[in-house]
């Protein structure tokens, strides 16, 4: 029998891929299958692709047992990964950078939403004949909670019109209905939130708009780039320890990104909890509506984004040297990439 050149290279060939094989599936064992992420604000539609990953069960599909502690806003939930209680933060991606200056690593590693989202506005019960940024000065501004990214887009507007962020209140109202509440009751003056909390005020005209980042091109004027926002991120060391549990957290939130896109405000509204509706379905699926092109729908984050971040951060944060950071440090695709291999239609 003659043995072909062909056929020496298939031999070749299934040897290779026998060979693989233990490494395939050594390289999808989970080095961890309990995660705790820390989200601040679960019902907001900034972290909507957590709760579908969750609600649909994509995080059980890839072998995770993931527990989802919510806090009132981001800071405190990027608290409690510094303090040990949760492994990995659905949270604003400027805290990345944030930490760095601190001298702490962390990496954001799949994209939930490639606008802020969020939505500054004035009640035009407490400040009818607001005319511009001047009239914040002495005013009471309700964020999610301070050091949140809904209080980075006050200290940045305020910065960029010559106003400093002492010059206001800065005031923790939450994610939810607390925050209708703290404006509609006059807790407040003004209002930094997302959705569905800001549609909630914004559509019977209790408030008067005058950030908008729900729309990239809002974004990119505003911030002068794309300015990526809601992603998972975690320590550097929790990513290097666990490189195939941080794939898997990857794939479900790329599944979810997908889903989301495909589905539309009628499905998202019917999967979601009931309570994230706020009593108004009509008015969550038009803040899905308002939002869903400033969510990101592959969990890639944008080349330019953490540039962008930076110079955000450089112009309201007194005390950050932007010269300092190593912006390549705070952000990879590499996991993201291989979820949209391994998922293409979601």
């Amino acid at each position: 029998m003659t043995v072909t050149r062909r056929d020496l290279l298939k031999m070749a060939g299934a040897a290779g891929v026998m060979g693989m094989a233990p490494a395939i599936v050594r390289a999808q064992k989970l080095e961890k299958t309990k995660v705790q992420i820390a989200v601040g604000g679960k019902p907001l539609i900034y972290y909507l692709p957590l709760s579908i990953a969750e609600a649909r069960g994509y995080f059980k599909d890839e072998g995770l047992d993931v527990s989802i502690a919510d806090f009132a806003g981001g800071s405190k939930a990027l608290q409690a990964v510094v303090g040990g209680s949760a492994d990995v933060v659905s949270g604003a991606f400027e805290h990345t950078l944030a930490m760095q200056s601190k001298g702490q690593f962390y990496r954001a590693f799949a994209l939930q939403g490639r606008a802020p989202m969020i939505g500054v506005g004035v009640s035009k019960k407490a400040m009818p004949g607001y005319k511009g940024p001047a009239d914040l000065k002495g005013k009471k501004i309700g964020v999610t909670a301070p050091g949140s990214s809904t209080n980075m887009v006050v200290n940045f507007f305020l910065a960029k019109h010559g106003l400093k962020a002492s010059d206001v209140s800065i005031i923790g109202v939450g994610a939810g209905a607390g925050a209708v509440t703290a404006l509609r009751s006059g807790q407040i003056d003004a209002i930094s939130n997302t959705d569905p909390v800001v549609s909630m005020l914004e559509m019977p005209g209790e408030i008067q708009i005058i950030v908008d980042t729900r729309t990239l091109k809002d974004t990119q004027a505003i911030f002068g780039g794309n300015m990526p926002a809601g992603c998972l991120y975690a320590p550097q060391a929790f990513i290097d320890a666990n490189p195939n549990t941080t794939q898997a957290l990857a794939n479900a939130l790329v599944r979810a990104d997908k889903w989301i896109q495909k589905a539309g405000p009628d499905e998202i509204a019917k999967v979601v909890p009931e309570s994230y509706l706020l009593g108004d379905p009509a008015v969550y699926k038009t803040a899905i509506s308002k939002s869903l092109e400033g969510l990101s729908p592959d969990g890639l984050i944008p080349e330019d984004g953490a540039a962008t971040a930076l110079k955000a951060l450089a112009a309201y944060q007194a005390d950050f040297d932007a010269a300092k950071i190593d912006a390549s440090k705070v952000w990879t695709n590499d996991f993201a990439r291989r979820a949209n291999e391994k998922y293409p239609n979601g």
